[in-house]
């Protein structure tokens, strides 16, 4: 086997690749390691072994090692090996004798996102009770959210966003020297809308729109447009367009405040761009929708304060808003905020209602972190599951 670190020769046996995993990634010497009964019961979910080891000091000092099991090439944690293979269970068990809960593998994976990955709820849901981070970690470039977007496991999303999810991309694409800037989004490959759409996942496309995704790019950081790739969908309902998906998913992005400009009419039609055609009925949807606004600069103040009102009764819903989350003053009613002004537009058609431009206003100013908080308001329950967009 090659020494110094170097990888096995091109003619190294699968075996001796083993050995240099080992000797590599493996916690401990080799000599250490040869013992996997801790890492084998956690492979076959056998939970009374696991209790019978980790009675033993030497066994419970032992816990968070990473190491190359019976059935395994990657070394790994026994927690690790246990959240891969769903053992509930045994993910419950390790965790409370002291498991580390977002250690990472050699790839940069925590338990929660393997978990994610080979679709074991239990397992996630264990593991984002006992405090995982739902996020996954920031050594890997996929998150736990943008895996069950892709695969359309509304069920897992579902109860990431519960334990806070990111829904937007963030962290993965933060730089890695301290203090510099993030790099700005250049693909909307990496976004989880995105990639709820190209599968055609409705119900997790809406459970990011819900949590308060960015209907426009899914991003929370900056923005480099030029950066895109020629031909490459340049904002989420672009590439709903481009990807041929079906008309419900182009009326959530209508009623979740979508800028409908940033859309080239021009490039789009019922021809087919690239290998997928687009959705006639979809198309004539984003036309109807983009040919019924005009943008009229002074309309969104007045629409906020008179709108409102007639929401929320004889309270303002400046009053309403802050009293109920506590909106904080730079973000409150008494001026026109120009981030909003692209969705707050006199309207002609029936396409978006007063009151459904009310809604994203006060979503926007509420913000994703606190959408839940709309469950304090002094409102009635109906008009709450309204702003929540739980009504259908």
């Amino acid at each position: 086997m090659a020494e110094g670190g170097d990888a096995p020769a091109p003619g190294s046996a699968g075996r001796n690749l083993k050995e240099w995993l080992r000797e590599q990634f493996c916690d401990h010497p080799l000599e250490h390691c040869e013992d996997t009964r801790l890492h084998d019961a956690a492979f076959v979910g056998d939970l009374p072994t696991l209790r019978s080891l980790l009675q033993d000091e030497s066994f419970q000092s032992r816990i968070n090692e990473k190491s190359v099991w019976c059935c395994g090439w990657l070394p790994c944690t026994p927690l690790r090996i246990a959240a891969t293979a769903g053992h509930g269970p045994c993910v419950d068990f390790l965790l409370r004798k002291g498991a580390e809960i977002d250690l990472v593998d050699v790839k940069g994976q925590t338990a929660l996102y393997v978990a994610v990955v080979n679709g074991h709820l239990e397992c996630a849901k264990i593991l984002l009770k006992a405090g995982a981070d739902p996020n996954g970690s920031r050594h890997h470039r996929s998150t736990p959210v943008y895996h069950a977007a892709r695969v359309g496991r509304a069920d897992i999303l579902r109860e990431l966003i519960r334990y806070g999810a990111d829904v937007d991309v963030n962290h993965q694409l933060a730089s890695r020297g301290p203090g510099q800037a993030l790099r700005p989004l250049t693909t909307l490959v990496v976004c989880p809308l995105y990639i709820s759409a190209a599968y055609h996942n409705l119900p997790c496309f809406r459970l990011l729109l819900q949590a308060g995704a960015n209907p426009d790019f899914n991003c929370c950081g900056p923005i480099n447009l030029q950066g895109f790739s020629r031909g490459s969908p340049v904002c989420v309902l672009d590439a709903v367009l481009r990807h041929g998906c079906e008309p419900a998913f182009v009326r959530l992005l209508i009623d979740f405040g979508a800028d409908l400009n940033l859309v080239k009419v021009e490039a789009l039609g019922v021809e087919a761009t690239g290998r997928v055609k687009v959705n006639a009925e979809a198309l004539e949807v984003f036309k109807e929708a983009r040919g019924e606004w005009v943008c009229v600069p002074g309309v969104a103040l007045q629409m906020q304060e008179s709108t409102l009102e007639g929401l929320f009764g004889n309270e303002s819903a400046a009053e309403v808003v802050g009293q109920g989350v506590g909106v904080p003053s730079e973000l409150g009613f008494g001026a026109v905020d120009h981030q909003w002004h692209p969705v707050l537009q006199s309207h002609t058609g029936r396409t978006r209602s007063l009151l459904s431009l009310c809604r994203i206003a006060v979503r926007r100013v509420l913000g994703k972190s606190r959408l839940e908080l709309i469950h304090s308001l002094p409102i009635p329950d109906p008009i709450k599951q309204f702003l929540l967009h739980e009504h259908s």
